[in-house]
Order: structure tokens, then sequence, then C-alpha cells
């Protein structure tokens, strides 16, 4: 039995010693959360609007999610126009999201790959963006926006709002369309 005890004690030492596993990021728990959605198509429309003439009143608003190696795509469909795709990705810097509009040949609108990167504190099914300089350069008034992506506890709801000036100015709730879907082809450039 003492030989048993020395063994014992370094037993509990290196126990001890051992390092619990560094705790997930939310930011990748959130993009573990979207490429669980990879396929998945969404529709709805707009909850809120500031402006009540919005260009997206009265529209179907829909998505469905696009995974490739380095990023989570969503093109957006408003009505008829396809000109919009939220881009997630996650550079060393953190998790990022921009906005990428085109005109209906591919080419990139002037106001386009605007957004920000996700503030501290969001989880594995919310994260909040904030406004770069190159969104404040690019669009007047919107040094202040802040995005916020969440899907509901079951993945059934996606929502997606902009604040500004800490009041909300849009939000989209969208639901998840079940069946199958084949991706349609949405104008991209070659770096894109």
């Amino acid at each position: 039995m003492r030989s048993l005890l020395p063994v014992l004690a370094a037993a509990v030492v290196l126990a001890g010693c051992a390092t619990a596993p560094p705790p997930l990021d939310a930011r990748d728990g959130f993009m573990a959360t979207l490429q669980g959605m990879c396929g998945q198509r969404f529709e709805g429309a707009l909850s809120y609007a500031i402006d009540p003439n919005s260009e997206f009143a009265n529209k179907t608003i829909s998505t469905e999610v696009v995974c490739t190696a380095d990023a989570v795509r969503m093109p957006v469909q408003v009505g008829e126009n396809r000109s919009r795709t939220w881009i997630f990705t996650r550079p060393r810097a953190g998790l990022e999201l921009r906005h990428d509009h085109r005109h209906p040949d591919g080419t990139p609108d002037t106001v386009t790959m605007y957004g920000g990167m996700a503030k501290e504190g969001g989880s594995a099914r919310s994260q909040a963006f904030l406004a770069d300089a190159y969104t404040a350069r690019l669009v007047p008034g919107a040094e202040t926006n802040v995005w916020t992506v969440s899907l509901s506890q079951d993945g059934s709801v996606l929502t997606y709002r902009l604040d500004r000036h800490d009041k909300p100015r849009a939000e989209f709730v969208l639901k998840r369309v079940a069946g199958l879907f084949f991706l349609q082809p949405r104008p991209s450039s070659p770096e894109h």
C-alpha cells in the first residue's frame, strides 16, 4: 500500500496541472452555427423600418445559406432584386460581415463591401457587427451602424437587424422553408 501512495500523490499533482480546454470562442460557434445551415433557405419580410416607404416594404425577402471553404454567403433576394449578398468570414482579427452589392451584370455597385467586425459578447446564435472606417467613409451617417444577425434556438427563424445611432433602423424576420432547393447562380465577379 505504501508503494502506491507516491504514485497516487503524483497522479493527483499531475491532474491538478492539467489544463482545461480553452472555452469555445463565440465567433467560432457562430460560424459553426451558420455552417450547420448550409443549403437551407429562409423567407420572410421586413418586420420594421424607420422609413415606411423603404425599398423592402411589402416584398418577400429570402436567402439561402451557401458555404465555401472560407466563407458563408447568404444571397438575399428582395422581391425580384437579387443584388445583395451577406458574407460572413472568420479572419484572424475576428468575425466579419460584409454586404456585397452587385448590378445585374455582376459588376460591383458603388456602395458595396461595407460592414465590419463582430463586437465582444456575442454567442453561437447571435452576433452584432460594428461599422468599420471603410463603411463610415462609403455610407454617410453609417459610422454608428450595428448589424445583428441571430438564429432562433431551434434554427427556424433568422433575424437581421440594423441599428444606427443606437436606434432601430430596419429588421427582417425570415423563417426556414422546408424542402430541397437548388441554388441559383448569383451575379458575382471572378474574385468573389
